[in-house]
């Protein structure tokens, strides 16, 4: 057994660093929750670094429900302008520095670019601690969205400067490997998603759900699930039900989520179904009594709703890109189009609204493809990516000792 094996099967304290983390919403925080419950599982202690979250207590909270604490180090924080329900910490690498001497970690994973994250990997690399970060997040094309184009390639070289200054960056696709190559962020190690197919499965279809967004029998519901905000291209959601609805006039736009956008959204289009907000069991609820996806999204690094719509039997109609690039074969498990084809997105829904035996045959595939993609395995691959860099850490650190004694 090699030593990075050895290291990987030892128990390992981890720490996390993170601006967000659950019960925040979101694809960042639901992927490190599920982290978290998996690592424990393998006999890992966790401890994590985020920011203090509204209207929340201090101390330890229960990671995925499930009866797992981890231990957390709680900073100040302040809203994220566009993102006022989520914050970014303030700290010091002085004082992450202090927290790491008394209850020093193998190894530190920072998951976010913000001030907390800069206070992190300046803190872990002066401590000499080994630190890996995530990209799970692409800020740097949010610009667009927000009338600040003018600053991608700004935030493309900050992202580049403090990816560089850890281990290694883990990312979720094979064209997020591209695209942290472009941007000059080197090395890299593939580390994908994976979904829950117990609590998201077709079996929580709920006719009276249906029944309330005012469909019968085999009547559209035309499902979206995430955040209602500019960067997640949710004019093209809207368009392409429009045209739906214009073939289909019972079909029901379903819209699972909040954000900055919905205001505006319910003003323009009043007879849409706004759910807010969902979580758990209702979650799933929502997800299994919908029939086609819509994930417009050209921003997404990944897109966990896209698994978690797989797992519920839904037909995804999404761009090339992101987890539909890795996980949707086109008219078989779902429907592609190319990231500069918006008119074959919505072709491709006319199709399912239109076709009933392409739909469900879609439908079937995607739920048998899902049951494939566990959290086990995504949890492995991550054990071997982060806690190789602490096997060479320590196996360097060895030598270098002997060498100072000789």
């Amino acid at each position: 057994m090699t030593e990075t094996n050895r290291a990987s099967r030892r128990q390992q304290h981890i720490s996390i660093v993170s601006e967000t983390f659950p019960p925040e919403i979101n694809g960042v925080a639901n992927t490190l929750r599920h982290l978290c419950q998996g690592l424990m599982q393998r006999g890992h202690r966790v401890s994590v670094v985020r920011p203090r979250q509204r209207h929340e207590r201090k101390g330890e909270v229960a990671c995925a429900g499930e009866g797992l604490f981890t231990q957390e180090h709680v900073v100040a924080g302040l809203p994220l302008p566009g993102y006022a329900d989520l914050r970014f910490g303030l700290t010091t690498a002085a004082s992450m520095k202090r927290l790491w001497r008394k209850d020093r970690p193998d190894a530190i994973y920072v998951a976010t670019q913000g001030p907390l994250g800069v206070a992190a990997v300046s803190a872990a690399r002066k401590a000499g601690i080994p630190v890996s970060s995530g990209f799970h997040t692409n800020f740097h094309q949010y610009s667009r969205y927000y009338g600040v184009g003018m600053l991608e390639r700004v935030l493309c070289g900050y992202g580049r400067w403090f990816h560089n200054r850890t281990a290694i960056t883990l990312v979720p696709t094979r064209k997020m490997e591209q695209v942290t190559a472009a941007m000059g962020i080197r090395p890299t190690g593939l580390w994908s998603r994976g979904v829950d197919c117990t609590r998201f499965t077709p079996h929580k279809r709920d006719d009276d759900l249906r029944s309330q967004w005012g469909l019968r029998g085999n009547e559209r519901a035309v499902l979206y699930v995430g955040r209602l905000a500019s960067e997640k291209n949710l004019r093209m959601a809207v368009a392409c039900y429009e045209r739906i609805r214009g073939l289909h006039p019972q079909a029901k736009f379903v819209l699972v989520g909040d954000g900055p956008l919905r205001r505006q959204l319910i003003e323009k289009h009043p007879d849409y179904m706004f759910c807010g907000t969902q979580r758990g069991e209702d979650l799933a609820r929502h997800y299994a009594s919908g029939d086609i996806f819509l994930f417009p999204s050209k921003t997404d690094t990944f897109g966990n709703v896209v698994l978690e719509a797989m797992a519920s039997g839904l037909a995804i109609v999404a761009y090339d890109d992101a987890a539909a690039s890795e996980h949707l074969r086109h008219e078989e498990n779902g429907m592609k189009a190319p990231l500069n084809h918006d008119e074959a997105f919505v072709d491709s829904a006319l199709r399912l609204a239109d076709q009933p035996t392409l739909l469900g045959r879609i439908r079937a595939q995607a739920r048998l493809d899902a049951l494939e993609l566990s959290w086990n395995s995504q949890i492995e691959q991550f054990e071997q990516l982060v806690f190789k860099q602490t096997a060479k850490a320590k196996y360097h650190a060895t030598n270098n000792q002997s060498i100072s004694l000789l």
